[in-house]
């Protein structure tokens, strides 16, 4: 019997996507994987069809893409709603209008909700919904900010909720018109008040530096091996890593995003360091002053693009990688 298809392989898969030199042959695996039966986690299952239909779509085999999608959408009924917007695109795509316009419509709620579901926004671009897609997050802020003004006695964690909806909405409408070639209005005006007034409050923190301290996946193993002392320091595990990272970037802007980066550590790095001040690698502030003597190509600026590469160097699509993990 081949090989279960585990979590970090459909990621991997994903991170090369059609940039592989035979992509056919990583869906016929993610494929392959959910019709044997294969996939180690069920729960996987949806995700692993999800990545196959995005490797055909870049492809531009919309059917075949759009085949995948609808079985995404029957294998995770209770968490559907990225499947059903990449359905709704590729329709779109695929001159069925109605039927894409319908599906993604039924979503567009969502973006008054759910900080992620600007995925609309992305589907209905690629399809050359610009216009749609701008009237649509100028609808949801419109939307937000009246409840923000009409609702004044929400709680802390409801109105930090709403601060980082604006945020974040208000970016993706203002890069999206510059990429139109709009001009600024009220609402790109407020994107970069609130840009301005992150950049500010980052440059007023105190508590720490303004780069993070991570390690690379090979990295973060052979960190642990070597000095096992660590481990009370770190997660048991690299995913847990960087989902802390990312978190902690997040919240220490304030509203959801600004600039600040990683520094990209090295065991090799922080032993050579470590004897070189005659410190203990394992001491927590060795580990701060390391991390403040890396600089160039050691720093990663953050956030990253939506459509770029993730700054934890997985090659996936940030919007796709560590992006979810900001929330929790």
């Amino acid at each position: 019997m081949s090989e279960l298809l585990t979590a970090d392989r459909i990621e991997e898969i994903d991170s090369l996507g059609s940039g592989s030199p035979d992509p056919a042959a990583l869906v016929a695996e993610l494929v392959g994987a959910v019709d044997e039966g294969r996939v180690a986690d069920p729960d996987d299952t949806g995700y692993a069809l999800l990545v196959a239909a995005d490797i055909l779509t870049q492809a531009g085999d919309l059917a075949d893409a759009l085949a995948l999608a609808t079985r995404a959408i029957a294998e995770q009924p209770d968490d559907d709603a990225y499947a059903r917007s990449m359905r709704g695109g590729l329709l779109l795509r695929l001159g069925r209008e109605e039927e894409g316009m319908a599906e993604l419509s039924a979503l567009r709620p969502l973006l008054e909700t759910d900080p992620d579901a600007t995925y609309l926004i992305d589907d209905l671009a690629e399809a050359g919904r610009t216009e749609t897609a701008l009237e649509w997050l100028t609808g949801a802020l419109d939307a937000i900010l009246e409840r923000s003004r009409t609702q004044q006695h929400e709680s802390e964690d409801a109105q930090d909720e709403a601060a980082a909806m604006i945020y974040g909405l208000a970016q993706v409408r203002h890069d999206l018109r510059e990429e139109m070639g709009l001009p600024h209005d009220e609402y790109d005006n407020l994107a970069d008040r609130l840009r301005a007034a992150s950049n500010h409050a980052l440059d007023a923190l105190d508590d720490g530096p303004a780069t993070l301290l991570f390690w690379p996946q090979a990295e973060f193993n052979a960190l642990m091996m070597r000095w096992p002392a660590l481990s009370g320091s770190y997660p048991t595990a690299w995913d847990e890593h960087r989902a802390q990272i990312e978190l902690a970037l997040v919240e220490a802007s304030g509203v959801g995003g600004a600039d600040l980066g990683v520094v990209v550590g090295s065991v090799a790095g922080l032993a050579a360091f470590a004897e070189q001040e005659d410190l203990d690698p394992t001491d927590e502030e060795t580990q701060d002053e390391y991390a403040d003597s890396l600089t160039g190509a050691d720093l990663r600026s953050w956030p990253p693009g939506r459509n770029d590469a993730c700054w934890c160097g997985s090659g996936a699509k940030y919007k796709k990688c560590c992006l979810p993990r900001s929330r929790g």
